[in-house]
């Protein structure tokens, strides 16, 4: 990233800071607000963060295996912890993919060996938030029709980017090779730009080729962790709140996080830059006490976004450090 980048980053951190501390002062002008969690809270939370990167990493290590591919656990790990920190930084998480790229890539794992396995994870984690729209609609028939509203919201995304798939697959089977379309002109579109879509949906086309020779077990098991990690993820935003001492309807505990963290990955600013700590509050000020609502998005945010984004920073750093040293080397053999 440019330096200019990093400077438009650290602002979005600072004002994702600023939302926060204005919520939490908010809070604290209703009687008997507090902050801290009981210790059983954090042990939870903890627990709950732990388990959703442990699922996470079990995912991408079982879509290797998928494939044939081999991947250990410690790989498919520091991979979930950079994709982390790469979506934490960059514009709608843009920088998530290519992160977890850089950490397959530094494992030593060959270009499209470690393309097709991405692929295959951000294909079981549409499955997986469809699964989850279908199955939360049954548990909770008998919710408010905001609930129903937000249920049919993640089923639509999740069915969005799965059409997006299924009309790049049909366009990369027709169009990946060949002269461009003769409309394509007038769209403005130069030849140099035409040729860079041929080659996306050329991987795309042999990304999918590669999913028909899949072993089926393994992938219904890699989705099956993958529901599991979005589960997680989501009983973090109930431990803290019932840690606090409140007593509220668990629905839209569950279901405002959900909405809240994959509607944040359109958000141009990293982080957020705010804007996740506001539509915390206004989805949930009628829901959670006004005198938690401060603690109860600390500790979400810290849980969900600060740990895994500490910890990917650590690991991203280690795998630059160790490219730039194995650089140096060959360049050392080399002279």
């Amino acid at each position: 990233m440019t330096p200019r980048r990093w400077i438009l980053t650290a602002i979005s951190f600072l004002l994702a800071f600023g939302a926060s501390v204005y919520i939490i002062r908010s809070s604290w002008l209703e009687e008997g607000a507090r902050v801290g969690l009981p210790l059983w809270g954090h042990l939870a939370c903890l627990t709950a963060a732990f388990l959703e990167l442990l699922c996470r990493s079990i995912k991408i290590r079982l879509s290797g295996a998928a494939l044939r591919i081999p991947l250990d656990l410690r790989t498919s790990m520091r991979a979930s912890l950079g994709g982390d920190f790469g979506a934490a930084i960059t514009p709608a998480r843009s920088g998530a993919e290519p992160a977890r790229f850089l950490i397959l890539r530094e494992a030593e794992l060959p270009v499209a060996d470690a393309l097709v396995i991405l692929f295959l994870e951000l294909f079981l984690e549409m499955l997986s938030l469809a699964a989850l729209a279908v199955a939360l609609a049954f548990a909770l028939g008998s919710a408010s029709s905001a609930v129903h509203g937000l249920v049919a919201l993640v089923g639509g995304y999740s069915t969005l980017v799965i059409g997006l798939g299924v009309i790049g697959y049909t366009a990369s089977r027709r169009w990946a090779d060949g002269p461009a379309p003769a409309w394509l002109p007038r769209l403005g579109m130069s030849d140099r730009r035409w040729h860079a879509v041929q080659l996306s949906l050329r991987h795309l086309r042999a990304n999918v080729t590669k999913m028909r020779s899949a072993r089926w077990w393994f992938m219904a098991s890699s989705l099956v962790f993958s529901i599991l990690h979005v589960l997680m993820r989501l009983t973090i935003l109930p431990i803290i709140v019932f840690a606090l001492g409140a007593r509220t309807a668990i629905g839209p505990l569950v279901l405002w996080p959900l909405a809240i963290y994959y509607g944040g990955a359109v958000s141009p600013a990293p982080a957020g830059g705010g804007l996740i700590e506001l539509a915390f509050r206004g989805a949930l000020n009628d829901h959670i006490p006004a005198a938690f609502l401060g603690a109860a998005l600390l500790w979400w945010r810290v849980y969900t976004f600060y740990v895994l984004l500490v910890g990917g920073a650590l690991v991203t750093g280690a795998a630059v450090l160790r490219s730039l040293r194995r650089d140096g080397v060959a360049d050392m053999v080399t002279e």
